[in-house]
């Protein structure tokens, strides 16, 4: 017997599965994700290459096509509050809550066009997808090394009050609804996501960063329990992450 019959064969069990198990249909869509992620992490990084020639926040406009891309093969759709927000002509720091392996094509949707984001350095070696990371301008921290990432965001609050750079906190709402790891639920839904107005940090000190950054997560906070349909299904909390723009 060939080889087409048992791969033909396996490939029926294979949606016969799908078709029966909400968790097969759970791990086939997660598979199916981080291949796409693969796929278009490779020849996003061969274009960038081509057109850029290497490391620059600029292939951030190509990395952003590719992964915006993703929501159609799922289904997910993102409803935007306060873009125009984002449209500034100054350095701002943005900051916005993690939640799941979704939260990268969000990210996507809503970030400027040229913004360095900031990373946990194991990333970088996640083959393709830590190569385009790099390429992209990402700058990666050793969250293992506290000492090393508590510098690099120290170094962040420092130039954000010497410089006065304003704060844009954005807000996606909970995934619970459509993604659910617990519940092996992965189904086609809406993101909301709101972008705040900006927190002004003029006339702040180093000193002043601590509080300043509960402010930012209590508003964030605020917001993600409001746009949020079922916020108590995962007991998610706003989470922020920096990634800072220029």
């Amino acid at each position: 017997m060939g080889l087409w019959p048992w791969l033909t064969g396996a490939l029926l069990l294979l949606l016969l599965l799908v078709q029966l198990s909400r968790s097969a249909r759970f791990y086939a869509k997660v598979s199916l994700y981080c291949a796409l992620c693969v796929s278009g992490s490779t020849l996003a990084a061969v274009i960038c290459l081509l057109r850029h020639g290497g490391r620059t926040v600029e292939n951030l406009s190509i990395i952003s096509w590719f992964v915006r891309t993703f929501k159609y093969v799922f289904g997910l759709r993102f409803d935007i509050k306060g873009r125009q927000k984002l449209e500034v002509d100054h350095p701002c720091v943005i900051i916005s809550n993690h939640q799941s392996i979704l939260d990268m094509m969000g990210l996507m949707e809503a970030l400027p066009k040229r913004c360095v984001q900031i990373a946990k350095r194991e990333l970088l070696f996640t083959g393709p997808v830590g190569l385009i990371m790099y390429l992209g301008g990402v700058f990666f921290i050793n969250r293992q090394r506290s000492r090393t990432a508590m510098t690099v965001m120290a170094d962040v609050g420092e130039r954000m009050v010497r410089e006065n750079v304003p704060i844009i906190p954005v807000v996606y709402s909970s995934f619970s609804s459509f993604y659910n790891y617990k519940t092996k639920l992965f189904t086609s839904g809406t993101i909301r996501v709101e972008v705040l107005d900006a927190i002004p940090t003029s006339g702040l000190t180093v000193a002043d960063v601590p509080k300043l950054m509960d402010s930012c997560h209590q508003a964030m906070r605020t917001t993600f329990l409001r746009i949020s349909k079922t916020p108590q299904e995962n007991g998610a909390t706003a989470r922020p992450g920096s990634q800072p723009a220029q």
